[in-house]
């Protein structure tokens, strides 16, 4: 009794002496379901660790100098069929939604020309709704996991987590026209996110290894079919989707390593750095191959590029104080942006569970909404008179241009028209513009600010392909010109560049990235004089944002049950040692194992991996012998390489089998339970697991920290951590740590009376 009292005593002051039996007969109950895209999906993890097996052993020593090179050779050249791929998505997209806007935005013009504004708003509303309905029903039908940006579904697919869908090519079809249709409905939201995404898709599909079924099994791309080599080809597809969505190469390079990817590498560096390259190179021939109106209505608005190289850079110590007031303002909006979408895509989370047709109903609804803004706002706008020095150029009648005539009379411009009747690129030049000063009034930003910002939450989530770049750079760019034109002749910068420092300080305050967003709004804009101030706009925007909540990215992955391991420990992690959240129970088998403990084993669990113990007479004692992996039992089962005795046959297996057999398929084509056929009399039969066991399995010993065996999994990129006995005399495991053991919600459903936050 005195014991019993003692040990609560114990527990409830923080000092954790559960017995071990006690707190391993305890299972992990963390999802293994999470949001992709707009869909409820299994997950799994990801293995980046390279399996020692006899097999593998064998195909590494019998690799020949020419297919080393071979293999060396076509890596490069799979980058460079990924940023041909991309750059020609890129280029497309563009084409597409400046055509089809084009005609879109032409069409209630010429209707608004002759007096009809009602036909005017009808055509413009009808546009936009079939677009946006074309759009949410390839989401809804074809790729649920193609809705939203992609940008954290990439992110945590580059740290290890696995959905089936998410790098499909029904995914890469519904991004790809879902975006164009998308960003030609006139929603708030851009293409880049959707562009990150479709980079890493095409990554993907080139590095699946070949295919069987379409009889592309050439010998060298077997040497791909592992997670591994196909992590760093994703990596480069995503860096040469921003490469492709601003016409940023270096930004791309910095944005998968500052924020997409969780491993890095030299040799990395320099392929992503390639592969971007040759995005820029492409896309600069379509756009000169595009001048002179080849391309349609391309290349009057064509891809992103904000040139304000013409503005005259210069500062006063009075300037510095206005950008770390934007800084600040920044960080307090974009924290506050972080939270409401948040709040909208929980919202909208549980609208879509009712299916498809909500989905497209939702769509419909934010669409007719955004119509009626962009339409009406206008309306409200005073006709300004044209400057006398701009009269060729003022009013724009046409699809692009900084002064819309709308509704006014000759010679007057709509303010608000020249933002809202737009697409969201062109708006984007209107406000950058160093030309324009004095073109929008105080109320007409105040106005579009505030219509952006609200339609840029409620938009985000909704099921389409989806960006947060262009929404958050349009509110951004909107409320830094608010301050250029509060200050006016009071400031030596002008208010292009306000905008400019506006668009920095939202985009650190909502995405916390720094390095990448400074490079790449440099390269966006051809103005490297605004390096200082743009650096501090983003540290001061950052660090405000991070007082109140974490990233938009980051948030999102957490929403969506995405089970994201971060670079850093939790600080109760250090109060825990690993055997402290193993699951339990642990399932092991012998090195000669029976073929009916295996396949119950793998009917009544989904674990991924199995101890393998050798035991008498293979050993002198029971040892460790190495992990088996789920998919490796399911090849070996199927080939049906039983005996009847309970012998060793590892030559056999070596002999029969290789390593390219054993190779992860693409897109879960894979061997599963359903395929395999085992009749009665073989379930007495045995099986020799030693060719197939990694022998050479990252443990680490119970008494280790649990924060020190986090930090060690992700930096190894594991996806089964063993967990040894301290002591001699002892079972030879523990346990097994997975991804899943690492999640705040395991640990905390253990230990209840630690506090998340020391």
């Amino acid at each position: 009794m005195e014991l019993e009292e003692e040990k609560s005593t114990e527990i409830e002051r923080g000092e954790l002496k559960e017995p071990l039996l006690e707190r391993n007969r305890r299972r992990n109950t963390t999802s293994q379901l999470a949001i992709v895209g707009a869909n409820l999906c299994p997950i799994e993890s990801l293995d980046y660790e390279i399996i020692e097996n006899d097999l593998f052993k064998q195909d590494w020593r019998s690799r020949t100098k020419a297919e080393i090179f071979q293999y060396v050779c076509l890596k490069w050249a799979l980058v460079l069929l990924i940023a041909l791929g991309t750059g020609l998505v890129g280029f497309f997209n563009n084409l597409a939604v400046e055509n089809i806007a084009g005609f879109k935005l032409l069409l209630t013009n010429s209707l608004m020309l002759q007096d009809k504004y009602y036909q005017a708003f009808a055509a413009f509303v009808c546009c936009n709704i079939t677009l946006a309905a074309a759009a949410a029903a390839l989401c809804a039908y074809i790729a649920p996991a193609a809705a939203g940006s992609g940008i954290p579904e990439v992110k945590a697919y580059l740290n290890g987590v696995d959905a089936h869908s998410i790098l499909a090519p029904s995914t890469l079809f519904v991004k790809i026209f879902g975006s164009i249709f998308g960003v030609a409905a006139g929603f708030i939201l851009g293409k880049e996110g959707p562009m990150v995404h479709s980079g890493a898709c095409i990554a993907s599909l080139l590095g699946q290894g070949g295919s069987r079924k379409y009889h592309l099994t050439w010998k060298c791309l077997r040497f791909f079919k592992n997670d591994r080599d196909r992590r760093d080809l994703i990596t480069c597809g995503a860096a040469a989707g921003v490469a492709a969505a601003f016409r940023a190469p270096v930004g791309g390079v910095l944005f998968a390593l500052e924020e997409a990817a969780s491993w890095w590498r030299s040799a990395l560096l320099w392929r992503a750095f390639f592969t971007t390259a040759v995005v820029a190179v492409l896309l600069r021939g379509f756009i000169q191959l595009c001048k002179g109106g080849k391309c349609g209505l391309f290349g009057e608005g064509g891809l992103i590029m904000f040139d304000v190289n013409s503005a005259k850079v210069s500062y006063s110590s009075g300037d510095l104080l206005a950008v770390i007031s934007l800084g600040v303002i920044g960080g307090i909006f974009g924290s506050l942006y972080n939270f409401l979408v948040d709040k909208v895509l929980q919202t909208y989370s549980i609208m879509n569970k009712r299916g498809p047709s909500s989905k497209i109903l939702l769509v419909v609804a934010i669409s007719f909404l955004t119509s009626c803004c962009s339409y009406g706002l206008p309306w409200l706008s005073h006709c300004i008179p044209c400057p006398r020095h701009l009269e060729d150029k003022c009013p724009t009648i046409g699809r692009s241009g900084n002064y819309k005539n709308f509704q006014c009379p000759p010679n007057h411009y709509n303010g608000l028209a020249s933002l809202f009747f737009n697409t969201n690129d062109n708006a984007i030049r209107n406000l950058l513009s160093s030309s324009s000063d004095g073109e929008f009034r105080l109320s007409t930003l105040i106005v579009f600010f505030v219509t952006v910002y609200c339609l840029g939450i409620v938009t985000y989530g909704i099921a389409v392909p989806s960006g947060l770049f262009i929404p958050v750079i349009l509110a951004g760019s909107s409320y830094g010109r608010v301050v250029g034109t509060l200050l006016g002749s009071h400031s030596d910068l002008d208010g292009g560049l306000f905008a400019l420092l506006g668009a920095a300080s939202f985009l650190g305050g909502t995405m916390r990235m720094t390095v990448s967003l400074c490079v790449i709004l440099l390269e966006l804009t051809n103005n490297l004089l605004m390096l200082p101030l743009m650096m501090l706009v983003l540290l001061i925007s950052k660090s405000v944002a991070d007082c109140f909540n974490k990233g938009v990215y980051d948030q999102i992955i957490k929403m969506k049950g995405l089970p994201y391991m971060e670079a850093h420990a939790e600080p109760y992690m250090k109060k825990l040692v690993a055997s402290d959240v193993v699951s339990w129970p642990l399932i092991s088998f012998s090195g000669v194992e029976k073929v009916g403990n295996i396949l119950h084993a793998l009917k009544t669990t989904a674990h991924n991996g199995f101890p393998v113990i050798d035991e008498p007479p293979f050993s002198n004692s029971a040892d460790l012998c190495g992990l088996v992996l789920r998919s490796h039992l399911l090849v070996l089962l199927k080939r049906k390489n039983f005996t009847k005795q309970r012998v060793l046959i590892g030559s056999d297996v070596t002999s029969r089998f290789s390593a390219y057999d054993f190779g992860k398929a693409g897109l879960g084509k894979g061997t599963k339970l359903e395929d395999l056929d085992i009749q009665e009399e073989e379930m007495e039969m045995y099986l020799d697991l030693h060719p197939i066991t990694n022998t050479s399995p990252y443990t680490v010993v119970e008494t280790m920290s649990l924060a020190k065996a986090a930090i060690f999994f992700r930096a190894l990129g594991l996806r089964h951590l063993l967990v040894v006995p301290k002591t001699p005399g002892r079972p030879p495991i523990v346990g097994i740590l997975t991804r899943h053991d690492f999640m705040p919600e395991h640990i905390l459903e253990l230990f209840p009376q630690l506090n998340p936050h020391k």
